[in-house]
């Protein structure tokens, strides 16, 4: 099952994707696609569904991000071993953790902001999960029972006020527009495997990012266990899980963002994604 969000920014409205990769508005049925929907048996009906009785949603419509509501946007640090290897860096014992801003997500095709001041912008596809149970010390066994689905995330970064500002990676991390989500969720049962999932991203048509979730040295499942530990993870809480090799800091020289470029990155059975960069405004 595929749901998605569209409409006007604040205004968007569920949607359900069916097999022919149409939206089908949702809006009859539940009020939107965020956390309380995520914890409900709503949620598993929507599967029952006769797609084919709802209405289309018009055509090139805006899609927005697919979980309306998100109270905590977790990321995870150097999570990948060959990305680990292209910063230099040692691979983590334990999971590094920030947190996003929640007011930096916006739909999967909205312009992504090059902050003012900005001198190292740069990208990070990756794989998100999109928490559908209340966790809390949940074992690693049964962490996967608390995931609703999955959705493709670019984390977009500015490492100059990341690491040479103070050394606190929120405030490169939250700038408003560097939390693209979506095009969908997923739910968890059409993802086979998600420690086997192909992860890209393209910079201006060159392809920058290639690589695979297998490579990532803490799985999905241990993630949300470990998380857990430390705060409570409510339904529509969304973790970023880390990026493969291929970000323009590991580039040599380094090749970082600057407005007018374009972003297209993409995950195995989670759609695609496609960014335009532009000045920053107040």
């Amino acid at each position: 099952m595929k749901l998605a969000r569209y409409g006007a920014p604040g205004a968007e409205r569920p949607a359900l994707v069916d097999n022919h990769g149409v939206l089908r508005d949702l809006s009859g049925v539940v009020s939107d696609i965020d956390g309380s929907l995520l914890a409900s048996a709503e949620f598993d009906r929507l599967r029952s569904l006769d797609a084919s009785t709802l209405p289309a949603a018009p055509v090139g419509s805006r899609i927005g991000p697919c979980i309306a509501g998100v109270g905590k946007f977790i990321c995870v640090g150097l999570n990948y071993a060959d990305h680990a290897k292209e910063t230099g860096k040692e691979p983590p014992a334990e999971p590094i953790l920030f947190m996003k801003a929640t007011s930096a997500i916006i739909g999967p095709n909205d312009d992504v902001e090059i902050p003012k001041g900005s001198e190292k912008a740069d990208w990070e596809v990756e794989l998100g999960i999109v928490i559908g149970r209340r966790a809390k010390y949940v074992s690693e066994a049964k962490a996967l029972d608390h995931v609703a689905g999955y959705c493709l995330v670019n984390d977009v970064s500015e490492r100059a006020f990341q690491s040479e500002r103070g050394g606190q990676w929120t405030k490169g991390k939250s700038h408003d527009t560097f939390g693209p989500i979506g095009p969908w969720l997923v739910s968890r049962d059409e993802i086979a495997d998600p420690q086997n999932l192909d992860l890209w991203l393209d910079v201006d048509g060159v392809r920058r990012q290639t690589g695979n979730t297998k490579t990532m040295i803490f799985g999905v499942g241990f993630l949300v266990h470990y998380i857990s530990q430390f705060m409570t993870l409510e339904p529509g809480d969304i973790i970023a899980t880390g990026t493969p090799p291929g970000v323009g800091l590991g580039h040599k020289p380094p090749v970082f963002l600057r407005a007018g470029q374009t972003m297209r990155l993409g995950i195995t059975g989670l759609g695609e994604q496609q960014q335009h960069t532009i000045t920053a405004r107040d």
